[in-house]
């Protein structure tokens, strides 16, 4: 029953990891520190980019198996850090198994950030962008209006439960649609530079850590999962530009602001 409760407990330490972005070589690393815990003769993990594969034997006793499919994955670099630490503090023996369980529980439904912080985030990203590209006050605010737009539309989104390529599609058409309007009624006689405000407001939605996991689960030699990650990170940059030609393509059916 020790070994069940361990492989589960290593399980849900590797889905967290997985779910959470981290590359795929860490999270089959720990896993398997988990597992040696038990003092089994053998312990195999296989950790892909959609599920983890784990087994484990001891002795004569029958093997034991796990499988975790992963549906959904983000970027969450505070849950990889705090599953690092659980694993260290049990493989040590600081922590019991149930408390690890307890702690990886816990992990498994923080909240990374309210809701107003990702409003926050959402606004003042695309405004510091805004500046690195170049533009003024009226871009920095625009930017910032936008960003804030898109923060809102997502909470929405997310209610709808639309796919990743739809959401990003969406989201960045409202920010070039949006850009354009306000070019267009609002800064006419200010020369607002749209682009800049187009640019800076697709920053949130723009895959690089995604990418930069992918390239560093490559060069480890997990090439399944490394072009799956890359072909999720092009899918998401497909949507983004899909959305934006959408809305410059609106804004020159209706008078060519741009």
């Amino acid at each position: 029953m020790r070994d069940r409760a361990l492989m589960d407990m290593a399980a849900q330490a590797g889905e967290i990891m997985l779910v959470s972005g981290a590359e795929i070589y860490r999270v089959e690393d720990t896993v398997a520190r988990i597992l040696r815990a038990s003092g089994a003769s053998e312990a195999d993990v296989v950790v892909m980019a959609t599920g983890i594969f784990i087994t484990l034997a001891s002795g004569e006793e029958e093997s034991l198996s796990a499988v975790r499919r992963v549906r959904e994955r983000s970027t969450n670099m505070n849950r990889v850090c705090r599953v690092n630490d659980v694993s260290r503090n049990f493989c040590t023996g600081s922590i019991s198994l149930e408390e690890a369980r307890d702690a990886l529980r816990e992990i498994s439904h923080e909240i990374q950030y309210s809701r107003r912080m990702r409003i926050l985030g959402y606004t003042l990203t695309p405004a510091a962008f805004a500046v690195m590209f170049g533009g003024g006050i009226m871009e920095v605010a625009a930017a910032a209006v936008v960003g804030t737009v898109m923060a809102l539309f997502e909470i929405l989104i997310n209610r709808v439960r639309l796919n990743d390529f739809c959401s990003n599609a969406a989201e960045a058409f409202i920010a070039g649609i949006l850009s354009i309007v306000f070019r267009a009624a609002f800064f006419p006689m200010l020369n607002l530079n749209a682009n800049a405000v187009i640019i800076s407001a697709l920053m949130p939605l723009v895959p690089g850590v995604s990418f930069t996991s992918a390239i560093r689960d490559t060069l480890n030699g997990d090439y399944g999962s490394g072009i799956a990650r890359i072909m999720e990170a092009i899918v998401v940059a497909l949507a983004v530009a899909s959305g934006v030609g959408a809305s410059m393509m609106l804004g020159s059916m209706l008078g060519g602001v741009l």
